[in-house]
């Protein structure tokens, strides 16, 4: 029986460790597939390192505060990024219009709220939800980021992610 499962956690497992190829096809659009076509020049893809998480013995010491860090927020944040945002190709957004997803944790406290920063500038109202809509932005290169906010108070920033926008130009 042990052996069994084993073999069905290994049969589970090979997917995950499969190549994924990037090619164009006939129409100019990007594929992406876990072949290699035959006659297509595809390129290999180099996945970023799957999630993992470090096994900690029980009640281990926390780790000494260095003198050069600054003591952690209360009210700071573990993780604030936008999510859901192309890295390596233009967003395509005919009418300037998109969402973003806002990674946080822990969750948003009642008080707080996510305000987008497009250009290092404020954008848009605030509001409680993870996902915020950008309406009629120009096509071009940009700067984006989400604040969380307390009233007028900047509480915490995410990374600016800088993105390309496509927008069809229509004569």
């Amino acid at each position: 029986m042990g052996r069994t499962f084993l073999y069905i956690l290994l049969l589970i497992a090979l997917p995950a460790a499969a190549q994924i190829y990037k090619y164009t096809d006939a129409n100019g659009n990007t594929v992406y597939s876990d072949h290699s076509p035959d006659g297509v020049k595809a390129q290999p893809v180099e996945l970023p390192p799957l999630n993992r998480v470090e096994p900690q013995a029980p009640n281990a010491p926390a780790a000494p505060k260095s003198d050069n860090r600054q003591p952690a927020r209360s009210d700071a944040y573990e993780i604030l990024e936008l999510a859901g945002l192309p890295t390596e190709e233009a967003l395509r957004a005919n009418n300037g219009t998109f969402t973003v997803n806002v990674l946080i944790k822990p969750r948003l406290r009642p008080a707080h709220q996510l305000r987008l920063v497009l250009d290092d500038e404020p954008y848009g109202q605030p509001s409680n939800v993870p996902i915020l809509q950008l309406v009629n932005v120009d096509r071009g290169e940009h700067r984006l980021a989400v604040q969380v906010i307390d009233g007028q108070t900047t509480i915490q920033q995410s990374p600016p992610v800088a993105l390309s926008v496509q927008r069809v130009h229509k004569p």
